[in-house]
């Protein structure tokens, strides 16, 4: 066997062997087991049964608050529906939510901008920061309303999650500044 044929297998071996190797803390995140974990509210199952769920067990309302959880309806991009938690209220029609699945598959991010942009002025449709395009998306996404956390069981915050000073609280109010992470 020539050096070069052996560099070549022992490349292909650790590649394959670093293929199966993760961190521990390595995770995946889709948008409700994050949500769930997060804020305590024990509802299971896609996104977009989360609403209907929450009828009768927890109070659901279009006033957003902080740990509450945010239900976004289905669309044609969007087909399981979409969950997203409270972390700061900014004024009556932009908050900041952490979420996961969002910006980047997998991936979770937080105190991303949310504005409610309905007519109403009742959180029926919001636009998102989206990380790729470094903005709040074109697309206007309908949602239910919010799903409040009072009387859930509160799992404990992430250990390396961000804590938001309120310092670099008021740059993102005031829109100088960006707090957006994504772990994996």
């Amino acid at each position: 066997m020539t050096f070069g044929g052996f560099a070549a297998r022992f490349a292909l071996a650790a590649v394959c062997a670093l293929m199966t190797v993760a961190p521990a803390q390595a995770r995946f995140w889709q948008c409700a087991p994050y949500a769930r974990e997060v804020s305590g509210i024990q509802i299971f199952g896609n996104a977009n049964t989360w609403w209907s769920q929450a009828a009768g067990k927890y109070e659901r309302g279009s006033a957003p608050k902080v740990g509450a959880v945010l239900s976004f309806r289905s669309t044609g991009k969007m087909r399981l529906g979409h969950v997203a938690t409270v972390a700061a209220i900014v004024s009556d029609r932009e908050v900041l939510l952490n979420h996961a699945n969002w910006s980047r598959r997998g991936g979770i991010e937080y105190t991303a901008r949310a504005v409610d942009v309905s007519a109403a002025g009742d959180w029926s449709e919001v636009k998102v920061w989206y990380g790729p395009q470094g903005g709040l998306g074109t697309t206007a996404y309908p949602t239910n309303g919010f799903i409040y956390a009072d009387g859930a069981p509160k799992s404990d915050q992430f250990e390396d999650e961000p804590k938001l000073p309120a310092t670099q609280f008021a740059s993102v109010a005031a829109g100088t500044g960006r707090m957006i992470g994504v772990r994996d």
